[in-house]
């Protein structure tokens, strides 16, 4: 699959060298047109996946033969990789994960030279050009490889230095924390900053094999080992990440999952006393957003599904706090990208602020309830069941930005093609969780009967 959101495939069937070596190569030549007077440095860092390695030297052996200077982070954060790109003077980084996937998936996200992700229109330039000749350099012109050991002490340094947050006082509290990684690159980074931050970590799934315990994306029947384990060890909080740590997901000092949605509401709580100004998150996050936002007198601003359409409308209203609904929170002060390391410091700050729990400050919120379901359908039909989807949607409000998003009273309904996998996903708020299953349900069976008419 190709898109904003990178090329990826399931390795040795989709995606193998050949595959990688061709939009590596494509991807070296854009960068390279594009900033012509600067010099040709890529920096690349993976997560912890088992085909990550492979991965790996395929993309240095085509970068080094084409003359780039190539800095390996190793096993890192998918932000880490971001924010040393956006510190250093190279021209463009390589995230090699697939996120949320399962493991036998793997990726490629190309990083423009500002540290964030192409834009919609330099990523459809760039894949449009894949097939075109590769001009591969002389023996005497070859490039060079280096490894930096430093970007993930770099990373938690921008971290902690936020400069609202009170590091001294979340010391102070000693909150106890369990923290699931997913066996992802969380457990190289995540407990650094923990401990930095005076917390008492219990840890499960931390060691970095890439053969996750559980389904990687940290969603709530995904983190009953987490809930548990904050049971079993009478913690303050649970933090999941998934296996690139740009998702965060929280579960309460009760032993119960939150919600991923909740991750960005709870930062927002915690910034804008602080910073106030308007909040941008995407088409799919929660009404919350709209009631915190309001509290404080600022607005809420939604974009096309995405972290780098969210950031960019950041960047462009100068707002203090942003995300996506899926447990991606983004704190401008670190950087214009979904950071789970932000978020967990910002959660942090929360508690060690307000004296309440987790459960205390969720119950301070307003209530709403998603239902979020997928439905696979041949590739030949989504075109024709996505063209369907306005007119299941008569007299509700339609947003065509993104798929198609419908409004009505006190709920909205979000179909679109997932550009991460061959599914189209059906996202539903509603005031009450059985009217939010119900919606998903019956747009799942409409859909259903398109394809099949």
């Amino acid at each position: 699959m190709t898109g904003v959101s990178g090329v990826r495939g399931v390795f040795a069937d989709t995606l193998n060298p050949f595959i990688v070596q061709k939009y590596v190569a494509r991807f070296a030549g854009f960068q390279r047109c594009n900033y012509p007077n600067e010099v040709p440095c890529i920096i690349v860092g993976r997560d912890s996946r088992t085909t990550g390695v492979a991965m790996l030297h395929s993309i240095v052996a085509v970068l080094i033969s084409m003359g780039f200077e190539v800095v390996d982070l190793g096993i890192v954060s998918t932000p880490t990789v971001l924010l040393a790109v956006e510190d250093s003077n190279a021209i463009g980084g390589i995230c090699i994960t697939a996120s949320h996937n399962p493991p036998q998936w793997n990726a490629m996200k190309f990083v423009d030279a500002d540290g964030m992700f192409l834009s919609a229109e330099k990523a459809t330039e760039f894949l449009a050009g894949v097939e075109e000749p590769i001009n591969w350099n002389a023996w005497d012109s070859m490039g060079s490889l280096r490894r930096d050991n430093e970007a993930i002490q770099r990373h938690i340094a921008k971290v902690l230095a936020i400069p609202y947050i009170n590091v001294e006082l979340i010391k102070s509290k000693h909150i106890k924390v369990v923290l699931d990684s997913v066996n992802g690159a969380g457990g190289l980074i995540t407990p650094h900053l923990l401990k930095q931050l005076g917390c008492t970590l219990y840890e499960i799934n931390g060691e970095a094999t890439g053969v996750f315990a559980h389904p990687a994306e940290p969603l709530n029947e995904n983190l009953s080992q987490l809930e548990e384990a904050v049971k079993f060890y009478g913690a303050d909080v649970g933090f999941a990440t998934d296996p690139d740590v740009d998702r965060l997901s929280i579960v309460s000092e009760q032993g119960k999952c939150i919600g991923e949605e909740l991750s960005i509401a709870l930062a927002e709580l915690f910034v804008l006393p602080k910073k106030p100004g308007d909040v941008v998150v995407n088409l799919s996050s929660s009404m919350i957003s709209d009631d915190i936002a309001g509290k404080y007198g600022v607005n809420v601003h939604r974009t096309k599904i995405g972290e780098i359409n969210v950031g960019k409308k950041m960047q462009e209203l100068l707002s203090p706090i942003g995300g996506e609904g899926n447990g991606g929170v983004i704190c401008p002060e670190v950087h214009y990208t979904r950071d789970a390391l932000a978020g967990i410091a910002l959660i942090l700050g929360l508690m060690s602020e307000s004296g309440n729990s987790i459960s205390e400050l969720v119950s301070s919120l307003p209530k709403y309830y998603f239902a979020k379901d997928k439905a696979t359908f041949d590739a030949s039909k989504m075109d024709t069941v996505m063209n369907s989807v306005p007119g299941l949607f008569s007299g509700y409000a339609l947003d065509t930005r993104d798929g198609v998003k419908a409004t009505g009273d006190k709920h909205w309904i979000h179909v679109r093609k997932s550009g991460t996998e061959p599914i189209i996903r059906i996202y539903v708020e509603s005031d009450r969780a059985e009217r939010s299953r119900q919606l998903c349900d019956d747009v799942i069976a409409k859909l259903n009967t398109v394809a099949n008419s």
